[in-house]
């Protein structure tokens, strides 16, 4: 969600905290400002709109400086104005605060703080800024310690002093927040993205610590012990171009279109095709333990969970294991039972997602094995499970996932297998599995390749408020992503069902008005899925019908036809997913939305 971006060191601040703030746009904001300390007095400006309209602002300012904070948000706490923009101040401007997260207590602390001090801000945020004054005595880490101590809720903070304008505090609970390590130089974010240009040696913070940074270097504290700790730096391989457009008018368009290249980097020196099975070394399990797994749960949010039933699909079908997908935010609420030999994915892009993070607590807490499904390289979840798998897309910039959760899928599909071998799965079955899955990458492209047919189609459609997305077994997520791309870009009214369910109330919506996408490849369920649509048809709904190349029955059943290339089930959604994104992205473009930063979206969830 909101975005954090800080220096140190001896460039100028401004170009560089801007720089950040534009690279940390795709998790989605309303507001942004920034803060520079000059002289012993910190100078702040804030706007709401975008990065540029806070640029113009800071022309003509006295901006000059080597040490500031700045922000991206996303209203939580009290609505989109200058006002409830970031950085903070307390009374005087004698502290300086960005934060992201909420902060569950905000009301009591700021009765606690009474009159003496004045609120100029509908935050939560805000209160921190006051309370960190309230406990200041002139040393800045001790005054943000004692506060948070009083701190119910969720924060990554940064913070400046008038009376210490050489150092930032950050500190972190359930808040991501990163340090970037240069040569006399050192940066803050929310997310590696904005430092990439910088350096590629970073920090990450866990929950209950902070850090004084200064142009002299980094110290690490725990908050519960309030001693130092020893933080290890890590190397982050993201290369920086890859971040960038090159070329593509949207993020969205170009992460589309890696889909090839990230899915061989995900599956790569991660399969034996001589013995038919996989080998993700990071599930630290061994195969006596492996073998005792007598239970699956996903805990996964949007389109990682539906990523997750694709996965569950394959589970139960290859390595005969019982799988459940729950969305992360339900699942510590329904008193889930797990134990010592139930293994649970947490399965988020960010790895920072706060309901899953939630939840893989509370399955750890509850005996379960937990491990990780991640993109982000050294995220919370990859710090917290006992073990896991990057899925190794690079940066994913636009808010709608794309390259993440085919590579999430691919994961889930090797996981199964190396679990299937196990468990009787032929080598004969686990050779075909594999040679299918190196096909991939090269059908995608067959399928990248229609996209001009794809955006006619979009065209011919763009008219109609309403879709129904329809599919039968392991595409019926694919039909449930469809859905849900279209909607969050495009802001198309659009729903997903089953097909089989269609006679028990989804009926009654079919109309002339109410355009049906149908996924119906060369399956075990393909006839069936036929019958389904002869329902449709029937009822005179304009059909768009997504089939399998040479299949000559469809095109009596439909208005229009995406043909793709065929490949066995299991592996079925890492193409069939890739059309209906397309679509969804020409269907947007098309409608004049902001494809890479809908409205009310944020890419990285950190609150409940």
């Amino acid at each position: 969600m909101c975005g954090i971006i800080g220096y140190v060191g001896k460039k100028e601040a401004l170009p560089i905290l801007l720089q950040g703030l534009r690279r940390l746009e795709y998790r989605g904001y309303d507001s942004a400002g920034v803060a520079i300390a000059n002289k012993g007095k910190i100078c702040r400006v804030k706007s709401v709109g975008r990065i540029d309209k806070l640029t113009e602002k800071t022309k003509g300012k006295n901006l000059a400086g080597s040490l500031g904070i700045a922000h991206t948000r996303w209203a939580t706490h009290g609505g989109v104005t200058e006002a409830n923009a970031h950085p903070h101040t307390s009374c005087g401007d004698k502290i300086t605060l960005v934060h992201n997260g909420i902060i569950e207590n905000y009301q009591e602390i700021k009765e606690k703080l009474g009159a003496k001090h004045k609120f100029v801000s509908d935050t939560d945020s805000e209160v921190v800024a006051h309370l960190i004054e309230s406990c200041y005595d002139g040393d800045l880490r001790a005054a943000v310690e004692k506060a948070l101590a009083d701190v119910r809720g969720t924060y990554g903070i940064a913070v400046m002093s008038n009376d210490e304008p050489d150092k930032i505090i950050i500190a972190r609970l359930g808040s991501p927040i990163v340090i970037g390590m240069g040569q006399d130089e050192y940066f803050v974010a929310s997310d590696p993205t904005p430092l990439l240009p910088h350096t590629k040696e970073m920090v990450f913070l866990d929950d209950g610590e902070l850090a004084e940074i200064t142009d002299k270097g980094v110290k690490t504290y725990s908050l519960e012990k309030q001693k130092a700790v020893k933080k290890e730096v890590e190397t982050i391989d993201w290369d920086e171009a890859k971040a960038q457009k090159q070329g593509h008018p949207h993020f969205m368009l170009k992460e589309i279109s890696e889909q090839p290249h990230v899915l061989q980097d995900a599956i790569r020196g991660r399969y034996d095709v001589e013995e038919g099975t996989a080998h993700l070394g990071g599930l630290n399990l061994t195969e006596e333990q492996m073998r005792k797994v007598n239970r699956v749960v996903f805990i996964a949010c949007g389109t990682a969970s539906y990523a997750a039933m694709i996965g569950k699909y394959a589970f139960e079908r290859l390595a005969g294991i019982s799988t459940e997908v729950d969305v992360s935010s339900e699942f510590r609420y329904r008193d889930p039972v797990v134990d010592k030999n139930t293994l649970v994915f947490a399965v988020s892009q960010s790895g920072e997602t706060l309901d899953t993070l939630a939840a893989l607590r509370e399955a750890k807490r509850r005996g379960a094995q937990v491990r990780g499904i991640v993109n982000s390289i050294g995220s919370t979840i990859a710090r917290e499970t006992d073990g896991g798998t990057y899925i190794h897309a690079g940066p994913e910039l636009a808010v709608a996932s794309t390259k993440a959760y085919t590579n999430m899928t691919a994961i889930m599909l090797l996981y199964a297998l190396q679990f299937g071998r196990l468990r009787g799965v032929s080598l004969g079955t686990g050779k075909k599995l594999i040679k299918a899955l190196l096909e991939i990458p090269a059908k995608i492209e067959s399928v990248l390749e229609q996209s001009d047919e794809i955006k006619k189609l979009a065209k011919k459609y763009s008219k109609y408020e309403a879709f129904l997305y329809l599919g039968r077994g392991v595409n019926f997520p694919v039909a449930l992503e469809g859905s849900h791309k279209l909607k969050e870009i495009s802001y198309i009214h659009s729903e997903a069902y089953p097909a089989g369910e269609m006679k028990h109330g989804v009926n009654a919506l079919l109309s002339e008005d109410f355009p049906v996408f149908a996924i119906a490849t060369k399956n075990q369920l393909y006839e069936k899925m036929l019958s389904n649509i002869e329902e449709v048809k029937a009822r005179k709904s304009k059909i768009i019908i997504l089939a399998n190349e040479g299949d000559d029955k469809v095109a009596n059943l439909a208005n229009d036809v995406i043909y793709i290339p065929e490949t066995m089930e299991l592996l079925e959604p890492l193409l069939n997913t890739i059309p209906l994104q397309i679509f969804a992205y020409h269907m947007a473009v098309l409608l004049g939305r902001d494809v890479d930063r809908p409205r009310n979206l944020a890419k990285s969830v950190t609150v409940e």
